[in-house]
Order: structure tokens, then C-alpha cells, then sequence
């Protein structure tokens, strides 16, 4: 089922290696998702096979590679940015807060039993809303998709200690970190170059990510150039030196050592896999 109001769009699609095709994923690409994923299920996100170990939620921005590969009773929610604006929305729920942007980990949530029954009932609720026509349902189907956001980003926190009033502090740190890297990691490869930006040393920028990340700073940076390069190799017909280039790389002879050392498969290898 989807909405459409003018602009805006708001979708949901069962989410099950039995029901959902590649097409539909490839028709809701550039749309952001919000995917309920029961437990024992086996997804997978940009290349990486998971299992869910409890039900769980997981905040899917644009171009991200998604399939279903042992799924059963997902639930797949879609939207554009017309419909959830980045900017107009509050900056910490919107699309471009810890769930959406963060460079640290697959933004999953696990849930319990009690979290997992209440997000169902949204879920449910968003249902029941999508078979009304009335002047409501735009602001209403709104209003349910930010209350799983907020309930989301409230378990998120509170799974990594991150809920008291004084550590606020680390969280809109590390929301910062994760936007800069998204915004210029093609251009800006370096922990030298996020420290000038953010105004500290790479020491203390090592420092504070190692409060939230088993990662240092420059194995972020490096594995979110080597996730886009490879989805550049699975889903594009560029050639591995427009890749490099793309990525700020001149010598793409650097840029293919630099993808080998990292993955264990040259590009060349990789594209022919998937």
C-alpha cells in the first residue's frame, strides 16, 4: 500500500522472501525505511547477512542494498523526504539523527517482548490509518511514523548508556562525527580532516569515539568509503578508475590496493560476485 499526498509519500510493504520482489525495492530506492524484522529472520543490509537474534528495527537511509534472504512477517515502511522533512522535523527523530546517520553500526534496535508489541500495534495502527481517505490520514500517518522514531531513539540510548541529561553531550558529539562523515567522506579521508572540522586533535576525536564505538575514527571513515564503493561496483556500470575518482582517489592502481587490502577481493572480483 502506498499514499501519496501532492508531493509526499508514505508506503508499507510486507516484508518476506516470499512476498517482496527485487523490483519493488528497486522501484522505493531513493525513499527511507523503516523495517520491522522478526526474530531468527536473516536479512541483508550492503552486502552483510545478518540474523535477528530478537525482533528488531532497523532505520534505512536511501541506496542502501536491502533483501530478504530468510525472511517471514517483516514489516517494510517507506517515505520520501517530502513527506519527513530532515530540516523541519526535530533534528535528533528526523532523518538526519542517530538512527538515520550513524556511521558506527547498522542502526538496529532490538527489542523486547513489551517494545516489540507496542511498535507492532503502531504498525498495526498505521495500517488500519492507510485504508482512510480523510483530511487527517496525511498528519496522522505522520504522527504514528515520528512516535516509532522517538520510542526508538529512546531505546537506542538507553541500550548504549546514552539516556542521562549530562552525557546529552556525547550524543549530539557523536550524532556530529556521524554527519560529517556522511557529507564528505568521498572528499575527506583522513582523522586529521574530521578533528579540524569538529575544532579538537585526532586525539581527542579518537578519545570521544571510543566512548560509543568499539571503532576507531579511521576505520569508520575507511569502511564508509569501501561501502560505497562497493555498492558503485554492484549497482553501476562505472569503471573502477571513475570509481576511484569519484571517491578523490587519483591513482586508481592506490584505490584498487586500497579495496583489496580491505575486503580481500579486488573490484574486479567483487563486481563479478554480486
Amino acid at each position: 500500500m502506498i499514499k501519496e499526498f501532492s508531493y509526499k509519500q508514505f508506503g508499507n510493504l510486507e516484508f518476506s522472501k516470499s512476498a517482496i520482489q527485487a523490483e519493488a525495492l528497486n522501484a522505493i530506492n531513493d525513499h527511507i525505511k523503516v523495517l520491522f524484522i522478526p526474530q531468527k529472520a536473516i536479512i541483508q543490509v550492503d552486502f552483510q547477512q545478518i540474523e535477528m537474534n530478537t525482533d528488531a528495527l532497523l532505520f534505512i537511509n536511501p541506496e542502501v542494498v536491502l533483501k530478504p534472504c530468510e525472511t517471514i512477517g517483516g514489516e517494510l515502511l517507506h517515505f520520501n523526504k517530502d513527506f519527513y522533512c530532515i530540516e523541519i522535523h526535530d533534528q535528533e527523530v528526523a532523518c538526519d539523527g542517530i538512527l538515520y546517520n550513524n556511521v558506527f553500526e547498522i542502526p538496529f534496535i532490538n527489542l523486547n517482548k513489551e517494545q516489540s508489541d507496542d511498535i507492532k500495534k503502531i504498525i498495526s495502527d498505521i495500517q488500519a490509518e492507510m485504508k482512510n481517505e480523510d483530511s487527517s490520514t496525511e498528519e496522522m500517518l505522520r504522527v504514528l511514523l515520528k512516535m516509532i522514531i522517538l520510542k526508538s531513539t529512546r531505546i537506542w540510548k538507553q541500550q548504549h548508556q546514552l539516556s542521562e541529561k549530562e552525557q546529552q553531550a556525547d550524543v549530539q558529539f557523536l550524532r556530529k562525527f556521524s554527519k560529517l562523515v556522511e557529507q564528505h567522506y568521498k572528499t575527506l579521508h583522513t582523522v586529521a580532516d574530521y578533528a579540524d572540522l569538529l575544532c579538537i586533535t585526532p586525539k581527542n576525536l579518537s578519545k570521544k569515539i571510543s566512548l560509543v564505538s568499539k571503532e576507531t575514527p579511521n576505520e569508520i571513515i575507511k569502511n564508509r568509503i569501501i561501502l560505497e564503493s562497493k555498492r558503485l561496483l554492484a549497482h553501476t556500470s562505472m569503471s573502477v578508475k571513475e570509481i576511484a575518482y569519484s571517491l578523490n582517489y587519483e591513482d586508481d592502481a592506490y584505490f584498487v590496493r586500497f579495496f583489496t587490502k580491505n575486503t580481500g577481493f579486488s573490484p574486479i572480483t567483487f563486481r563479478k560476485q554480486f
